[in-house]
């Protein structure tokens, strides 16, 4: 597996005429009013910087406040932004694959929309983008509270002894995939364990998987759910039924297709 270091990278190492071809940026939202219209305008600001066409997928779960409205508002005026509304919460797992379904791209950026990570930093993943299936970001100095780096730590660390999970990060908010390979697993989860769950379907695809460090930023504004009880214990339900499937030959994966390189504007 490659890994690289933002620190690494020599000045001028990434080229700014160097662009994907087509990307579908999908941030899964609840209750995420006060960060979605500058979630989405990174995202435009992104999209347009490193992909030759780019479409960005808001998919509300169900929010009890006005984040599908100020995201309907936003889509009425920019027609790269399409949303996809949960009438109920199903679950960050169920938004994600949601998004992953109305993604039509070559690739998917998968992120959230709680402004943690600078999508500016995706220009650290395209130089891996070529000869990998999916990059997967890791949180540099991760800016949560003790309690939650500790209990990140110790869910990392079951992720890799049960599942032999290959990244340092697994549920870190912030991979760049190729959309025909990722359109292609058959994900179930509708919880947290959906990161670990695509994880582990790609290292049996045969993925080419290389990582990236990038940096975390503080929730500056809304309210985090990854610690809720109720969240946590999903958690480890799914990962008792992610391992009944595998351990019963389930691996519904198959191989990614076609290695498009990233193009010249």
């Amino acid at each position: 597996m490659t890994t690289i270091d933002v620190g690494d990278q020599p000045a001028g190492h990434f080229n700014p005429t160097t662009v994907l071809p087509s990307l579908s940026i999908v941030l899964p939202c609840y209750d995420e009013a006060p960060n979605v219209v500058a979630a989405v305008s990174d995202a435009d600001v992104a999209g347009s910087r490193f992909a030759t066409e780019h479409e960005i997928i808001v998919v509300d779960d169900g929010s009890r406040d006005r984040t599908r409205a100020l995201a309907d508002s936003i889509a009425l005026l920019n027609p790269r932004v399409r949303v996809v509304a949960h009438e109920g919460n199903r679950g960050y797992g169920a938004a994600v694959r949601s998004g992953i379904e109305a993604s039509g791209s070559e690739w998917v950026l998968l992120t959230d929309a709680d402004l943690q990570f600078d999508l500016s930093e995706l220009r650290l993943l395209l130089p891996l983008a070529a000869d990998h299936d999916l990059v997967a970001g890791y949180r540099i100095d991760r800016a949560d509270p003790v309690a939650r780096r500790l209990a990140a730590h110790a869910w990392n660390r079951l992720m890799r002894l049960t599942f032999r999970v290959g990244v340092r990060d697994v549920d870190c908010a912030f991979k760049l995939v190729r959309g025909s390979a990722v359109r292609a697993l058959d994900l179930e989860s509708d919880g947290a364990m959906i990161s670990t769950e695509l994880v582990v379907r790609a290292q049996l695809a045969g993925w080419r998987i290389a990582e990236a460090g990038v940096h975390h930023r503080p929730r500056e504004a809304g309210e985090p759910t990854g610690g809720d009880v109720r969240v946590v214990a999903q958690a480890f339900r799914e990962r008792r039924a992610l391992i009944r499937r595998l351990r019963g030959g389930d691996v519904r994966s198959r191989p990614a297709t076609g290695h498009p390189q990233p193009a010249a504007r």
